[in-house]
């Protein structure tokens, strides 16, 4: 073409649907149109411009169609070319793998993550449900911060829902009276009490594989002696031990714990790092392969003591926990709660807690009210209020 333009769908190849350029060229003219030269390429380039602009839109409100169902496949042959492919493709796959190695997460059923209660209603407020099956959980924090109770009354929340759980004694301090204060029961409760790291964590593999196990406990990752260093002579430096062993553990833990639903919760201490002047010293045992595998990390802490009414003696401890790491919900959020001792977690205390930051209790200076009615003045009465009703309420239905 020397002096003029064709655009036809019959002359010009760039009208064939089969043509690479046939989406970005319009296919709409129905007789020849011809140019002059002078003004060929500009008028060309925004025939093409507009005709592209048209195309996506049309293309942009088929996909709309495919997704809201009012498209029919049958009038595309490469889009019913492209679901043969993939199905032939997944339904490969899972034969070689194994069935649901690869599947739609629609049909699977796991658009959402499934959690069970922590024991501490603040706590699952914070994490937006409670902590999620078949992920792993750190629950971190110095010494007497209320670690172990924590995990306790996770514990007892499964058991109580119908549940098996383990706990992995690794620092050989089991208390079975204060875990029965809890809520724990301990006639159900598995208990493994390893002689090193490396048993503790095959234990508690095969445990999750079987598919038996709803939540496993391991008190705690710095007790978690590898093998290597127990046979060894005290003051003998192997570096990176119980990192290495940590990680390999994971690696595999993590993997079985999703396909078996099972919750792996690690508790762990804290270390100073030496000759750190500027920022945080605190680092946890262990190395950071903890870090990246779990999908929540809970750092707990005291938030002060609790005074007897004469004040005393010490009674419990206000416990603060920050969501440090939450893969399943909004991190960074704090929630605060009181453990008595021998009694652990004050649940009437959670619940006045949770109504304030509801909103469905009100607090007035000193004063708790709900809705019109005052019900007393200062946190210790409030709860003995409650305390007394909760009483009566249950001398009425018996």
């Amino acid at each position: 073409m020397d002096s003029s333009l064709v655009l036809s769908p019959k002359l010009n190849p760039c009208f064939n649907p089969l043509s690479p350029l046939y989406p970005f060229t319009p296919c709409s003219y129905s007789a020849p149109l011809r140019l002059s030269s002078c003004y060929s390429s500009r008028f060309y380039s925004m025939v093409t411009v507009k005709a592209a602009k048209k195309n996506s839109q049309s293309v942009r409100s088929e996909f709309d169609d495919r997704i809201n169902g009012d498209f029919s496949p049958d009038s595309d042959s490469r889009f019913l070319d492209r679901q043969k492919a993939l199905e032939a493709a997944m339904n490969d796959i899972n034969s070689s793998f194994g069935k649901g190695s690869v599947t739609r997460l629609g049909s699977a059923g796991g658009a959402l993550v499934e959690t069970f209660p922590s024991g501490v209603l603040t706590l699952d407020l914070a994490l937006g449900g409670g902590l999620p099956k078949g992920r792993v959980v750190e629950i971190y924090g110095p010494e007497s911060s209320g670690k172990t109770t924590l995990a306790l009354h996770a514990i007892a929340e499964v058991q109580k829902a119908g549940g098996n759980a383990m706990l992995v004694d690794a620092e050989h301090a089991f208390d079975p009276a204060y875990s029965k204060a809890l809520g724990v029961d301990v006639e159900n409760l598995i208990v493994c009490q390893p002689d090193n790291g490396e048993m503790a964590l095959e234990i508690a593999d095969r445990m999750c594989r079987s598919g038996a196990v709803d939540l496993i406990c391991v008190d705690s990752v710095s007790a978690l002696t590898p093998r290597a260093e127990i046979e060894g002579e005290i003051g003998m430096q192997q570096m990176g031990l119980q990192a290495r062993l940590m990680s390999q553990a994971l690696r595999k833990m993590s993997g079985n714990a999703s396909k078996a639903g099972c919750t792996l919760i690690f508790l762990n201490q804290i270390r100073y790092k030496i000759g750190v002047y500027y920022g945080n010293p605190e680092v946890t045992s262990g190395g950071i392969a903890l870090k990246f595998f779990a999908s929540v990390r809970l750092e707990i802490r005291s938030a002060g003591k609790i005074k007897s009414s004469k004040g005393d003696e010490d009674i419990g401890l206000r416990a603060r926990v920050r969501v440090q790491k939450s893969k399943v919900s909004r991190p960074y959020k704090q929630a605060e709660f009181e453990i008595m001792f021998g009694e652990g977690v004050s649940k009437l205390g959670c619940i006045l807690d949770c109504a304030e930051i509801m909103e469905v209790g009100v607090k007035k200076g000193s004063w708790y009210s709900y809705e019109d009615q005052r019900l007393e003045q200062g946190r210790e009465k409030a709860l003995q209020h409650l305390k007394e009703n909760l009483f009566k309420t249950r001398l009425k239905r018996e």
